[in-house]
């Protein structure tokens, strides 16, 4: 009967973190404010970070591409607890992502895992934690880009610091490439034809 009790409140503590994670669907990420337009949920960012990884990292010998991929998706989850942050927030409040962690996983034995690769991910210190990093830019930096094809003037003021913060020479060619691709273009060129 103890197992079973404890099996229940493990799928209980379980579903209750699911939950808390499905917020990020629901959170939207500040920054946009300073871009005077646009909005995109952490969860929608989350997602594009994962598949930039995922490509960023395909031909990359000696990466972990799992390990990569738990990163990306689990690199934003703190904002379940604490709501994004952007630069200027972060220039004045103090956010424990730590403590929302640690309050986030309390309760099911198998999250211990979950708090490894958010610290894993903040340490930026394994070269998956460096490409996830890299990718959390890049779509950042996919962003910018299509605000600026659809005329807004300062997304091109972001971008130097977004390519600055750039650590792996896949990430930058990539960055590159996509500054100088119209980001309707996969769409746009196959209706010119």
């Amino acid at each position: 009967m103890k197992d079973t009790e404890k099996g229940i409140r493990d799928e209980r503590a379980l579903a209750r973190f699911l939950f808390e994670g499905a917020m990020l669907k629901r959170i939207w990420r500040t920054g946009y404010a300073f871009l005077g337009k646009g909005q995109e949920s952490v969860a929608a960012h989350s997602y594009g970070v994962t598949l930039i990884a995922l490509m960023l990292a395909n031909d990359m010998p000696g990466i972990d591409i799992e390990r990569l991929l738990k990163l990306c998706i689990v690199h934003d989850l703190p904002e379940a607890r604490t709501g994004d942050a952007n630069a200027v927030n972060k220039l004045y409040v103090n956010i424990d992502e730590e403590a929302a962690v640690s309050d986030m996983v309390k309760g099911f034995d198998q999250a211990g895992f979950i708090a490894e690769l958010i610290s894993e991910y903040r340490k930026c210190e394994s070269a998956e934690a460096v490409l996830a990093h890299d990718a959390d830019q890049l779509d950042m930096l996919f962003s910018l880009k299509e605000h600026m094809d659809t005329g807004s003037e300062d997304a091109s003021r972001w971008i130097p610091f977004v390519m600055a913060r750039l650590k792996t020479k896949r990430a930058r060619s990539l960055a590159r490439a996509l500054l100088k691709e119209h980001w309707a273009n996969w769409w746009m060129e196959r209706l010119l034809e």
